[in-house]
């Protein structure tokens, strides 16, 4: 059985996939950095994902059969039409399913810092309608309950890196990978340049570590937050598009399948940081592609599908301790 493991995950192949499925889960969590750094912990990062997963397809697939004009298989000008048509529709369902996650990290502002509602209920609340809402808006969308079979979506671009696609093992594993997977590892020092050599992210790291002392120079805690929630679904909703628009074209029902807590995890090992929480990210990424390779051996489905759960409990509970020692310890200094 081992040795049956090790020749599953011990290969190119698996490797890749590794890198496939972080993709979703490394952008959500560094959205998620935004939110935390600016004094708030964004819980609706799940909803984030699912509603940009499903606009980015209803809109993908509108776009697309809209440009072909009625065009099918076999007439003349059908190709170029075809790859014009799903040029524009991911560029539209990107556009549309991003969009629509911003305003989802507006509304909970909206909710959580205007209304003054407790932040951790209404994300909870909003992942609640978020993934019925979903159901609904592809059935009267597509009149169908559970994927999106009947829409014809576009993909994402699979990028083939020159050079490196040539290099043995190496090429198999970056090489040949879609376009949102090396978005996303891009996004990576992006997010480190936001918050660390930028006016705005000098600002959401001031309120969140003292939004008193920030609000007394005058900075709008308010305004800033709003903004740190907008690039928190910024980010969100293109992990939401990867699910639905780079290796597939279809959504799905709870498509997200816990990836946005996952995210709130990573950040949380990550300490918040782009590089920490890429690497938690690359770990969780590690057992969901697992749980993907292990089902074909004679292993119980339910203990493989927990894999990636589990994975996050733990994690979870190691940055409880962790918090739990440093706290000692400033109470400790403070004591003195």
């Amino acid at each position: 059985m081992i040795k049956d493991i090790f020749s599953l995950i011990c290969t190119p192949a698996f490797l890749a996939s590794v890198i496939r499925v972080t993709a979703p889960i490394l952008f959500a969590a560094l959205g998620g950095i935004f939110a935390s750094r600016s004094g708030i912990f964004n819980m609706a990062l799940e909803s984030m994902l699912l509603w940009a997963a499903l606009v980015g397809v209803i809109v993908s697939a509108a776009v697309k059969k809209m440009v072909l004009g009625g065009l099918t298989m076999g007439q003349a000008g059908y190709e170029a039409a075809l790859s014009k048509a799903n040029l524009f529709g991911c560029i539209a369902g990107f556009v549309c399913g991003v969009g629509v996650s911003v305003f989802v990290g507006l509304f909970l502002a909206y909710m959580g810092i205007k209304l003054r509602a407790n932040l951790y209920l209404t994300g909870l609340a909003i992942n609640t309608i978020s993934t019925g809402g979903t159901v609904f808006v592809l059935y009267l969308a597509a009149g169908e309950k559970g994927i999106s079979t009947s829409l014809s979506s576009c993909t994402m671009p699979v990028i083939n890196i020159p050079i490196i696609k040539d290099i043995p093992i190496i090429g198999e594993i970056i090489s040949g990978q879609n376009l949102m997977v090396y978005i996303a590892f891009i996004c990576i020092p992006i997010v480190h340049i936001i918050i660390n050599k930028t006016t705005l992210g000098l600002r959401i790291r001031a309120v969140g570590e003292n939004a008193n002392a920030a609000e007394s120079v005058g900075v709008d805690v308010q305004n800033i937050q709003f903004k740190a929630l907008a690039l928190s679904g910024l980010f969100a909703g293109m992990g939401g598009i990867t699910l639905s628009m780079a290796a597939v074209s279809f959504f799905s029902r709870g498509m997200s399948a816990g990836k946005g807590f996952m995210a709130m995890s990573a950040m949380n090992v990550g300490k918040a940081t782009p590089l920490g929480t890429a690497a938690a990210a690359l770990i969780f990424g590690v057992f969901d592609a697992a749980s993907n390779a292990l089902k074909t051996l004679s292993i119980p489905t339910q203990f493989i599908a927990a894999l990636p759960y589990a994975a996050t409990l733990v994690a979870l509970v190691v940055f409880a301790i962790q918090s739990e020692k440093k706290a000692r310890k400033i109470r400790a200094l403070q004591d003195k």
